[in-house]
């Protein structure tokens, strides 16, 4: 079925959330290596009582490795405020390429819900690399983490 008129497919689609139980989620490190307090499954559970808390170091990330080809449109991220990050950069790539920029994010050093629209891309593999700590050791708290786009 086509859109109205006027209305472009892309408008049609609504976003849903891309990380499903067949995403393989990867993070730079997890505080203390207490995973089952600390790990990276907590940014997914929606739970406001969980979080993935990285250990100290300059620069800590997360990948994302899609079951299927997805087209990314937005990312929503909750830190815990002064654990956050000034700069975030996003990367990815079809499988079997390399990683390349997608864009740059400057998250508020805030515990509220902050969403950011990013370029579209088609990916299998997501990279978000959290730059510029706001914690003077360079630790980084996200309850939350969301990807939201289009399944291919």
């Amino acid at each position: 079925m086509s859109p109205p008129l006027g209305v472009s497919p892309q408008a049609a689609m609504p976003l849903q959330p891309l990380v499903c139980a067949d995403t393989t989620t990867r993070v730079s490190s997890v505080l203390n290596r207490d995973v089952k307090q600390f790990g990276k499954q907590h940014m997914f559970d929606a739970s406001e009582e969980t979080c993935w808390n990285s250990d100290q170091g300059t620069c800590q990330w997360v990948t994302l490795d899609f079951p299927r080809p997805v087209k990314v449109s937005q990312l929503q991220v909750q830190f815990q405020g002064g654990f956050s990050s000034r700069l975030c950069k996003l990367e990815g790539c079809r499988a079997g390429e390399e990683l390349v920029k997608i864009s740059e994010l400057y998250p508020q050093d805030s515990h509220a819900m902050q969403r950011f629209q990013v370029e579209e891309k088609v990916l299998d593999r997501l990279k978000i690399t959290f730059e510029n700590s706001t914690d003077f050791f360079g630790r980084i708290v996200v309850y939350h983490l969301g990807v939201l786009g289009e399944r291919l």
